[in-house]
C-alpha cells in the first residue's frame, strides 16, 4: 500500500519539512500503517493508536535525537519507531531478529531509554536532564521529555520521580497521556482524580486564553515562575472553586488537560512551552485504540489482539481445546475462594492477563486490582495476612522482580501466609528481554522461609494451590505463559508438598527437572534412548525447588554418577545450583550438568525459536543428554 506522506518520512527531519496543515493526514496514514502491519504480525495495537498525534507533534516540534524522549511504557511507541527510520523494518517488530518490541537504545539513537516496564520514565528522564545540565552548556542543553500514561502513574516509582523533579533544578517536560486505561480499566483514586481534572472544559479554555493574554501584556513570563504559578492557580480557583492539583502542589507548572488527538493544537502548545524553564507537566486526553472502532469499543482485548482482519475487525483465535495456564489458575482460585471465605485475590493491573477476572466476576468484593504497583501489592497482601486473611497475589515473573524487598521484609521475615502465583515464568516470547521470567527461581529460592513450587501439569498447579492454602507462611508457585500441554495432563496421585514425582526409569543418567519444561525433557529423554537403544535415563519431576526432595537427591547421589538438571530459568541459583550444592555438601561423587539459561538476557522471538536458540527444545535437550552419556 502506498502512502502520500508516510512513504517519504524516513526521519523526524523529513517530517519537519511538511506543512503543519498536512499533519492530520500524516496521522491517518500512520494509524492505517500500524493497523495493517499488526493485523498479520501481532503486537500492542490500541496503546500505539492512541498516541499517534502526540508522537507526530513531539517529533515535529523537538529536535530528536538531540532532544530526548523517554517513553513509558513502550506499548505506545510504535509510531515513534516508524517516524525514526524504522518504517521499512516495522513489519518485523517482535519477530526474532527483527525490531525490538519496546524502545531500546541498542536499536536506535532515537530511543533514549529502555521502556519495557511501566513507571520508570520520569526518574530516567530526570536523570538524563540533570546530567545534561551538569555536563553541557546550560543555555544550549537539549530538551528531555518523559511520556507517561495514566496507568503507569499508579506505580510508586512515578511518584518518587515526581517528588524528585519538584525538588531539583531541572527543565524536564512530563507529558501525561491520559486515557483512563492500562491493559484493563484503571482503578483507584488517582484515576478518578484525573477524571475530575478533565471535566472543567470552561476552566481549561479560559485558563489558556488568559495565560496567553498575560504573556502578551508582559504580566507573566518564563522567568517569573511563581507569578505564572499563582496566575494559573487564581484562574483555577475562580472557575472551579477547587484547590491546586497534585502537580501544582509539587510546584510543577501544569498545562491542560488538552485534546491529545488534535495534532495541530499539540504542535502549538508544545512549541509554546518547549523553551520554558523549570519542570512542567502537559496533561493530554486520548482514547486508547483511537481511529479503529473495534479497538475503541473493546480496549482491553485490543491492547494486544493477535492476528485480525483489518477491514472487519474479526480476530483470528486459535483452538480452545487446551486451556491456558492462567485460566487454570483463575478457575481454581475461584473454586478455592468459594470454599474458604478468607481467600482474597490481589493483582497489580493484570486482572484479565492473569485471569483473576474470573474470580472478580463472581466475588468482586474479594478481588483487589491495586494498579501498576507490584511492591505495594505484596505488602498490601502481607497486611491482609496479618489481619487473618489468605491473600493470593498474582504477578508476572518479570514484574515480581520489582517487589523483591517487599517479599523479603514484609512477607518472609515474619512468615506471613501470602500465596504468590508467578505467571509468565520462563520464556514468554515476543515481548523479549524485559518480559522473560527467567530470574524468579533464583531470587525466590534465596529468601528464607519461602517455599517455591513449579507445576508440570494443570493437575499439579491446582494441587499446589490447594496445598498452599493449607500451609503457614509464604508460598510461591510459578508457571509459564501459554497453553497447558495436554499430552502430559494425566491424572496422578496427590503428592505431599516438597515431594518429587518419578516419571521414567533408567540406569545411567538421573534427569531432574522442574516445571512445564519437564514435559519437553521427557520427550528428549525418550528420543535419546531411541538413538542408543537402551533405557539409560531416569527422570524425576522435582515439583518443589524449596523444600527440595532430599530423599530423591540421596537416592540419585547413591545410584548415579551423572545428573542432568533442566529448568526454564537461569542456571545460576536455581534447580541446578540447588542440586550441585546438595551433592557437594553431602559428599556424593556425581557430575552435575546444569541445563537452562546461562547468564544472559534472551532476545525476542517466538517461544519455539527461543527454546531452539537456547538448546532447550526437545532436539537440543536430546543432544545434551547424548553428550552427557558419552562422558
Amino acid at each position: 500500500m502506498e502512502y502520500r506522506y508516510l512513504d517519504k518520512i524516513n526521519s523526524p527531519h523529513d517530517l519537519k519539512q511538511l506543512p503543519r496543515e498536512t499533519l492530520p493526514r500524516v496521522c491517518e496514514e500512520l494509524r492505517d500503517f500500524i493497523i495493517q502491519c499488526l493485523s498479520h504480525n501481532p503486537g500492542h495495537l490500541a496503546s500505539s493508536l492512541g498516541a499517534v498525534e502526540l508522537t507526530v507533534a513531539l517529533h515535529y516540534v523537538f529536535d530528536t535525537p538531540s532532544d530526548q524522549i523517554v517513553w513509558d511504557v513502550g506499548h505506545q511507541a510504535y509510531a515513534h519507531k516508524i517516524l525514526t527510520g524504522r518504517r521499512k523494518e516495522f513489519s518485523s517488530i517482535r519477530c526474532m531478529g527483527g525490531l525490538a518490541p519496546f524502545p531500546t537504545p541498542e536499536e536506535s539513537e532515537y530511543d533514549a531509554f529502555v521502556s519495557g516496564h511501566a513507571s520508570n520514565s520520569i526518574s530516567a528522564a530526570l536523570g538524563i536532564e540533570v546530567a545534561g545540565g551538569i555536563s553541557r552548556d546550560k543555555k544550549n542543553k537539549p530538551a528531555v521529555v518523559a511520556v507517561i500514561g495514566d496507568g503507569a502513574m499508579t506505580g510508586g516509582l512515578a511518584f518518587e520521580g515526581l517528588n524528585n523533579t519538584s525538588m531539583d533544578k531541572n527543565d524536564l517536560l512530563i507529558i501525561l497521556n491520559d486515557n483512563h486505561m492500562a491493559i484493563d480499566p484503571i482503578r483507584g483514586g488517582f484515576s478518578q482524580y484525573l477524571v475530575d481534572l478533565t471535566t472543567s472544559n470552561r476552566y481549561n479554555r479560559w485558563r489558556w486564553w488568559l495565560y496567553q493574554l498575560g504573556v502578551r501584556l508582559h504580566l507573566v513570563n518564563d522567568t517569573k515562575k511563581d507569578r505564572v504559578q499563582s496566575f494559573g492557580n487564581a484562574i483555577k480557583t475562580w472557575f472551579t472553586h477547587q484547590p491546586n492539583n497534585i502537580f501544582q502542589g509539587l510546584k510543577l507548572r501544569y498545562f491542560g488537560p488538552t485534546d491529545g488527538h488534535d495534532v495541530i493544537g499539540l504542535v502549538r502548545i508544545l512549541t509554546e512551552i518547549k523553551h520554558h524553564r523549570g519542570p512542567r507537566v502537559l496533561h493530554i486526553i486520548t482514547t486508547k485504540g483511537k481511529g479503529y472502532r473495534p479497538a475503541e469499543q473493546d480496549q482491553t482485548t485490543w491492547h494486544a489482539p493477535g492476528e485480525f482482519d483489518p477491514s472487519s475487525g474479526e480476530r483470528k483465535t486459535g483452538s480452545a481445546s487446551q486451556p491456558l495456564w492462567q485460566e487454570v489458575f483463575g478457575n481454581e482460585l475461584l473454586r478455592l475462594a468459594k470454599e474458604n471465605p478468607k481467600i482474597v485475590g490481589i493483582t497489580p493491573a493484570m486482572l484479565s492477563g492473569c485471569s483473576m477476572s474470573i474470580m472478580q466476576a463472581e466475588l468482586p468484593d474479594r478481588v483487589f486490582d491495586v494498579g501498576i504497583a507490584e511492591g505495594h501489592a505484596v505488602t498490601f497482601a502481607a497486611g491482609m495476612a496479618k489481619g487473618g486473611l489468605i491473600p493470593v497475589v498474582n504477578e508476572y515473573s518479570s514484574f515480581l522482580q520489582r517487589a523483591y524487598d517487599q517479599l523479603v521484609h514484609d512477607v518472609a521475615l515474619t512468615r506471613q501466609h501470602v500465596i504468590i502465583c508467578v505467571d509468565r515464568a520462563g520464556i514468554v516470547g515476543h515481548d523479549g528481554a524485559t518480559h522473560h521470567g527467567l530470574l524468579d527461581l533464583t531470587f525466590l529460592r534465596s529468601i528464607p522461609n519461602m517455599r517455591v513450587a513449579s507445576p508440570r501439569t494443570a493437575e499439579d498447579l491446582k494441587e499446589m494451590m490447594q496445598q498452599a492454602v493449607q500451609m503457614d507462611g509464604p508460598v510461591a508457585i510459578r508457571y509459564p505463559r501459554g497453553k497447558v500441554p495436554n499430552t502430559y495432563s494425566e491424572t496422578c496421585d496427590t503428592l505431599p508438598a516438597g515431594k518429587a514425582r518419578p516419571l521414567k526409569q533408567g540406569n545411567r543418567i538421573a534427569l531432574l527437572t522442574i516445571g512445564a519444561i519437564g514435559n519437553t525433557a521427557l520427550e528428549a529423554a525418550r528420543k535419546a534412548e531411541e538413538k542408543t537403544g537402551a533405557d539409560t535415563i531416569a527422570q524425576w519431576d522435582m515439583r518443589w525447588l524449596k523444600p527440595i526432595d532430599t530423599d530423591v537427591l540421596d537416592y540419585v547421589g547413591q545410584h548415579y554418577r551423572t545428573v542432568v538438571t533442566v529448568e526454564d530459568g537461569m542456571t545460576e541459583g536455581g534447580l541446578g545450583s540447588a542440586v550441585s550444592e546438595y551433592m557437594s555438601e553431602h559428599g556424593f561423587p556425581v557430575r552435575v550438568v546444569r541445563l537452562g539459561v546461562r547468564d544472559r538476557f534472551v532476545p525476542h522471538g517466538s517461544p519455539d525459536e527461543l527454546y531452539h536458540l537456547l538448546h532447550l527444545d526437545a532436539e537440543g535437550l536430546c543432544e545434551s543428554l547424548l553428550q552427557a552419556q558419552e562422558k
